[in-house]
């Protein structure tokens, strides 16, 4: 037998789904990070501005998403837009870095960890643009080697061989470490970065 919902019923399930509201909030609250996540893959200060206002719409505008979701989907929409405005594959060539003026407009430069992150953002950014992607989808945003492989229409092997030759193109071992780390590295520059 049919039956209707009742509106408590409908309250509550509404009250699951994250709301324009929710996703301004997360985009307002995580602003340097959504911004750097944007910068880290475009490796370039304009086209990282269009993908973290890209973001924002495709999360206001999208399919409805639970509301313990909504911080995890609205980087994926970043990485999303950052994918179709750069168009990386395998055999690019690396660009010229932004990262120093960029990464010095974003924090506070007297502090250590910050040089650090400048430092590390810096050797990031440089990496061909198909390393570039994978390094920070797999390493820095903690997806799995699958899931990198389908966002960026690639094979497993290539992503495998992209991470690879992105930790040996940082250079020293202190830099892989500190990209490996990421967990670390990633929360100290953020907290670097937070208004006072």
């Amino acid at each position: 037998m049919f039956r209707w919902k009742n509106h408590q019923d409908v309250r509550e399930e509404a009250a699951a789904y994250a709301t324009r509201r929710d996703f301004q909030e997360i985009f307002t609250e995580d602003m340097v990070g959504l911004h750097l996540l944007a910068f880290l893959l475009t490796a370039d200060v304009d086209k990282a501005g269009q993908c973290f206002v890209a973001g924002l719409q495709s999360s206001i505008e999208g399919n409805p998403v639970f509301r313990q979701w909504a911080r995890a989907w609205s980087k994926r929409a970043i990485i999303k837009h950052a994918i179709k405005m750069v168009a990386p594959t395998p055999g690019q060539a690396g660009t010229p870095s932004q990262a120093d003026d960029a990464a010095l407009r974003i924090g506070n430069p007297q502090a250590n960890t910050f040089m650090a992150a400048v430092t590390l953002i810096a050797a990031v950014t440089r990496l061909a643009a198909f390393e570039r992607f994978v390094l920070v989808i797999t390493v820095l945003e903690d997806y799995s080697t699958q899931e990198c492989a389908e966002l960026l229409s690639r094979s497993i092997e290539e992503v495998t061989t992209a991470k690879s030759q992105a930790l040996k193109s940082l250079g020293s071992q202190a830099a892989s470490n500190a990209v490996t780390k990421r967990a670390g590295a990633w929360a100290a520059f953020l907290a670097s970065t937070e208004p006072a």
